[in-house]
């Protein structure tokens, strides 16, 4: 299982929400480059950027704390918040970004997301399923999206997406442990998805747990700043 730290952009800053409440942020890092570093330094190959501001706005907003990343640590990133065109995707991939990752887009166009799987190629781009009480959520999390999340994965696999993470806005944040049976039920349901769990990761016991049920990644934030979790602790699994 890969464990996947997370880096959340607001003003150029890493920051972590509550429940992906933008009233409800604190800032970790003022260069989110100094958390990359340490997550590269401590092992770890994988880093998932969200930019929040091009999230809420529906433009990218943040590519050069993508850049400054991808040139000065070796970590694979995905990386997304605001992409709308095969534009904004190829300035994230000549950004440094070895995966793209959508969202919004994915529920309002799936037409388009299936042109970009066919171009890019599956391995290159992770779909985002943000939920509530089982609603999709757009928007950086302020839109309703108008379908369950079951339909959503269902419509997203059948045009050839392999890569999906979830997140149940509900644990986000809140330090209140993972959404496990949700995930059980969606793995049941859709057993050719390589599912990465995202959101409410507070002991490493959560992370065990994710591993367990068949999940093939856990994306980490806030349970790493506030010390919940060690970076010594996470290696293990990589």
């Amino acid at each position: 299982m890969q464990i996947i730290p997370a880096i959340d952009i607001i003003d150029g800053k890493c920051v972590r929400l509550t429940k992906g409440d933008f009233a409800q942020q604190k800032i970790y890092h003022e260069d989110p480059l100094t958390a990359a570093k340490t997550f590269e330094e401590a092992g770890l190959q994988r880093l998932h950027i969200v930019d929040l501001d091009g999230a809420k706005a529906g433009s990218i907003k943040n590519l050069k704390v993508l850049e400054s990343i991808a040139s000065n640590t070796k970590l694979v990133i995905d990386f997304g918040g605001g992409i709308k065109s095969i534009e904004d995707v190829s300035s994230v991939f000549n950004a440094g970004a070895s995966i793209v990752t959508l969202g919004s887009i994915a529920v309002r166009k799936p037409e388009v997301v299936e042109e970009w799987l066919l171009e890019f190629g599956a391995d290159k781009i992770l779909i985002g399923a943000d939920v509530l009480e089982e609603k999709i959520k757009i928007s950086g999390w302020i839109e309703d999206g108008g379908i369950t999340i079951f339909e959503f994965i269902g419509k997203m696999l059948a045009i050839g997406a392999q890569n999906i993470f979830c997140t149940d806005i509900s644990k986000d944040g809140a330090m209140q442990g993972p959404s496990i049976d949700l995930y059980k039920t969606i793995i049941s349901q859709f057993p050719s998805i390589n599912l990465i769990a995202s959101g409410g990761v507070s002991k490493i016991e959560d992370v065990r747990a994710i591993k367990n049920i068949g999940c093939g990644g856990a994306i980490i934030g806030k349970a790493i700043y506030e010390g919940k979790i060690t970076l010594q602790q996470l290696s293990t699994f990589s």
